[in-house]
């Protein structure tokens, strides 16, 4: 395993989310946590859900392995680049033309008001996602040539792009700055491609690229072949990847039904959250794929355990150490970052609610990733799917039982528990064999680390509990 790839992932990330917390710290002090805050983040959501989602391993995990398998692979390339920027470009103009309607299926709680205020820059951000796949799909080439630093970073420019726009309008109308906001979210997505541009150039696939289109009509019959190959592993690898996205998602769409300001405690927890997420359990696995994909390809199964093992208890004391962290210093660390301005004392009170919820789930969701992959490497895409249509549906149910009694912490309670029936359901798929296998180590006194954190989150629900029943 080569935890240089780690380092360089978990680097970029840490940099990334270092803007994104300044970015976020700018956010609650210059709009707080209010009806305009919640229109942003409703309209911000849904181009960030299909971000994560491809980003985060859905393509890179469908294309990568089709792509080494095609006999023409710049065809193959530039026929799945036609395929879906045209796709994305049809859908965003659909929701540019159906943007109050699409607001209401995001938000169904707002009124028309709010629905009329925010549509306009639901259209606007949809945009991103034209930006970002282009953007994923470079970075899946350059992974292909074991790069991983240029994508790792880009995420920053994003963050930057907000943070200029929020220093420069901090001073107009919210109105105002949640549509600078909404603009900067386009400029980020422009300077995001624009440098892997520049790297792919470098790394020579412009030129395979160019020749892809020459030679396209000619392969036509064939790349259409293996087009269908890698739909068949896309779209259930889309939903085996999606659970931890689509249940914010959820929790948005909930939340809009509750009182002002709970979908932005929803946002800023999930923020927190989302951080020893990316920079452990989203490092790793991104850097671990490949290797896991040779290995088992070539029938070395004890080697792929090998390297899972030691990436297994790194995450397990990573992440149990995050969480207990979290857990205990929860009220601290949103009000650190958070309240000023116009984030006062109970918008961080009721954030620090939600976000012992969410990192009762942590563990389960970055050990569901490291396990998924061994899914994903022997090329059961449809069973990781189904593994997660099952954990989402627990998630709904979860959040229609507690989103009455605990409000937006009910909310975050909800798709913790899904996390755990997520990696119950992973490792019963993955195999108890292999399971036990890698969980053999020397490092095996980590598990208490585990156990300990379990203890610490039921602790932690015990107390937001007791604040709401």
């Amino acid at each position: 395993m080569r935890f240089r790839s780690i380092f360089t992932n978990s680097a970029g990330i840490l940099v990334s989310r270092i803007f994104g917390f300044v970015r976020d710290l700018l956010t609650a002090s210059v709009l707080g946590a209010n009806i305009y805050s919640d229109i942003f983040f409703v309209a911000f959501k849904l181009p960030n859900l299909f971000r994560r989602i491809f980003a985060e391993g859905a393509f890179v995990q469908s294309f990568l392995p089709s792509f080494i398998a095609s006999k023409s692979r710049s065809v193959f390339a530039v026929a799945v680049l036609i395929r879906f920027f045209l796709f994305l470009m049809g859908a965003s103009l659909l929701v540019t033309i159906f943007s109050e309607e699409i607001t209401k299926l995001i938000a169904l709680g707002f009124s028309d008001e709010a629905v009329a205020a925010a549509a306009p820059l639901v259209a606007i951000n949809f945009y991103y996602l034209d930006f970002i796949f282009l953007v994923t799909f470079l970075s899946a080439l350059l992974q292909y040539k074991e790069h991983f630093a240029t994508t790792a970073f880009s995420t920053a420019l994003l963050n930057i792009s907000m943070i200029t726009v929020l220093v420069l309008y901090r001073h107009d109308a919210p109105r105002t700055i949640v549509y600078a906001l909404s603009f900067s979210v386009l400029i980020g997505g422009v300077l995001q491609l624009a440098l892997h541009l520049w790297m792919a150039g470098r790394k020579g696939f412009c030129r395979m690229l160019a020749g892809g289109f020459a030679y396209l009509g000619k392969r036509r019959g064939e790349s259409e072949k293996e087009l269908k190959r890698f739909s068949r592993r896309f779209f259930p690898s889309v939903l085996g990847n999606s659970t931890a996205q689509l249940s914010s998602f959820i929790d948005t769409w909930l939340a809009s039904f509750l009182v002002s300001g709970s979908i932005s405690y929803l946002f800023y927890a999930n923020r927190l959250f989302q951080l020893p997420l990316a920079l452990f359990a989203t490092a790793a696995s991104v850097a671990l794929f490949p290797t896991v994909s040779k290995l088992l390809k070539r029938g070395l199964v004890d080697e792929a355990k090998a390297e899972s093992k030691r990436v297994f208890w790194l995450l397990v004391g990573l992440l149990g150490g995050a969480t207990a962290i979290g857990i205990v210093l929860s009220y601290e660390i949103v009000e650190l970052l958070f309240e000023r301005g116009e984030f006062d004392g109970t918008d961080t009170q009721n954030t620090s609610a939600v976000l012992m919820m969410y990192l009762a789930g942590l563990v389960p969701f970055g050990l569901a990733k490291l396990f998924s992959l061994w899914l994903y490497a022997s090329q059961r895409q449809a069973e990781a799917a189904k593994i997660a249509a099952k954990s989402l549906g627990f998630n709904i149910l979860f959040s229609l039982l507690l989103i009455a009694p605990m409000e937006a912490p009910g909310l975050a309670l909800a798709s913790s528990l899904s996390g755990w029936i997520l990696l119950f359901l992973t490792l019963k798929a993955v195999g108890r064999e292999i399971f036990l296998d890698i969980m053999r180590s020397k490092y095996a006194p980590l598990s208490l680390v585990f156990i300990a954190v379990c203890t610490l989150s039921a602790w932690g629900i015990k107390v937001v509990v007791d604040a709401y029943l």
